[in-house]
């Protein structure tokens, strides 16, 4: 579903992604984790067109990211994305922030954007709040209308760039059991994130960066047995993170 290759971006001269190589197979769960500062989301900004590379190669569902022919905004509307700070519209209620870009981008009526949304708003636990403002609900809350909102688009993948690490540490397993439940329905994912128990439960393989590279790219077990990782910078940051 996802192919990166080799892929390099430079910020003038100073270089935030160095070769990177790596693949998410439709259905897969695929956790990218490192220290700060090590690429993370700026690789998965260049997935979608978010964050533009200067070399190496994206394709999504057979679609060249990088082609200038291609139409981003129709390839952003399949691909899902959920930002660290919601990015919801402020002064639009939960139920319009739902709607207008299927109305606007997928060209469906209201009603049936209506009806999508109140389903998606349901399956995130959140329908008796459809009339309230961002403003008027939890971080919490706002992350899961930010998903719902996504969702909303029928995405053949999401992308999620640090979906709790705004959150208070009370809202963030309300987030991640809606994340859960979308990688337990099949949906292709790829996860920048820090929670190691959400990346133990269901990822299937998770890319470990440092420096703008990708160290280590395995499948799950594999990462949390220490003498399974060929790298000793992989090996100390799960020393680091793993007994807390």
């Amino acid at each position: 579903m996802i192919e990166i290759k080799h892929v390099s971006k430079w910020y003038g001269s100073f270089q935030v992604l160095a070769d990177c190589t790596t693949s998410v197979a439709k259905g897969e769960v695929v956790v990218v984790c490192g220290p700060s500062g090590s690429g993370k989301s700026t690789l998965i900004k260049t997935v979608n067109a978010l964050e533009p590379f200067q070399e190496g190669e994206i394709v999504v569902d057979g679609i060249s990211v990088g082609d200038a022919k291609t139409d981003l905004p129709k390839l952003r509307s399949k691909v899902g994305m959920v930002f660290q700070h919601f990015e919801l519209f402020p002064h639009l209620s939960v139920m319009d922030n739902l709607t207008l870009a299927q109305v606007k981008v997928l060209g469906r009526g209201k009603d049936e954007a209506a009806e999508r949304a109140r389903k998606l708003l349901d399956r995130v636990g959140l329908k008796a709040h459809q009339e309230k403002f961002p403003g008027q609900l939890s971080g919490g809350q706002q992350q899961r209308v930010a998903i719902a909102r996504a969702l909303s688009m029928d995405p053949i993948a999401m992308l999620f760039d640090e979906p709790t690490s705004a959150l208070d540490p009370e809202m963030v397993n309300e987030v991640l059991d809606v994340m859960v439940d979308l990688a337990k329905e099949g949906m292709t994912m790829m996860v920048v994130t820090h929670e190691m128990g959400f990346a133990r439960k269901v990822a299937h393989r998770v890319v470990f960066m440092d420096g703008g590279k990708i160290v280590e790219d395995t499948d799950k077990d594999a990462f949390f047995d220490p003498s399974a990782l060929r790298s000793e910078r992989a090996r100390h940051f799960l020393s680091k993170i793993l007994p807390h």
